[in-house]
């Protein structure tokens, strides 16, 4: 792999909110807030001077259920404010957190290393074909689901992939790799081609730059 010859390859437009990322369209600022999203007044104030400070996109921590759902109120607090700076709930670990937050939030994102895969538990685990492909039917029941909120309401994804978190099944079969990272974002890719979903953003984090890039040039 040539890591000094990069020619960067097209992309597709994804609406998120009133603003578009992908294709030609310039670089969008996004940022995260650091409030507890059950907490509406320190929310929107950040997201006040997040706003002064140029950002695009705003991003806040959805643990659960219950932050979900006070997504909307913070939403209809900015909007009532004059503010249309779409939002984007980020989840871990809870399918259900992510269906709720897609009928509020303009984009949502899951972390296929956590999403429906256990916690990790850095135990060296074997897999069967069979056992492999029964984890790959779940995760493809709870994504599926996901999906059609998503489209239901106009929302976008982002699959965030990060490597500290790539789940036990995947490093069982491909370690702690950039192919690793590929196929667990991969997975998640299959899926929503075959339900004819295309909103998606990717990213890869690791904090091996070189693995980063080598995982994004895949």
């Amino acid at each position: 792999m040539d890591f000094f010859n990069y020619k960067r390859r097209p992309t597709i437009d994804v609406l998120v909110g009133n603003i578009m990322m992908g294709g030609n369209h310039p670089v969008v600022i996004q940022t995260m807030t650091n409030t507890n999203t059950l907490d509406t007044e320190a929310s929107v104030a950040q997201c006040e001077r997040i706003i002064a400070s140029g950002a695009d996109l705003i991003r806040l921590t959805t643990q659960g259920v219950r932050e979900a759902n006070n997504l909307r109120e913070i939403h209809r607090q900015l909007r009532e404010k004059g503010y249309a700076i779409p939002l984007s709930a980020d989840i871990h670990f809870n399918p259900r957190a992510a269906e709720v937050a897609a009928t509020i939030a303009e984009k949502v994102r899951i972390n296929p290393g956590n999403y429906v895969d256990k916690q990790k538990t850095f135990a060296e685990l074997e897999y069967t074909e069979e056992e492999y492909a029964a984890e790959l039917d779940k995760i493809r029941a709870k994504v599926v689901a996901f999906l059609q909120v998503c489209k239901e309401h106009g929302t976008a994804v982002r699959i965030g992939v990060n490597h500290g978190s790539l789940s036990d099944r995947i490093m069982s079969r491909y370690g702690d790799t950039p192919e690793g990272m590929v196929e667990s974002c991969m997975e998640y890719l299959r899926i929503a081609v075959e339900e004819g979903f295309t909103d998606i953003v990717i990213s890869m984090k690791a904090s091996n730059t070189l693995l980063m890039t080598k995982a994004v040039r895949l």
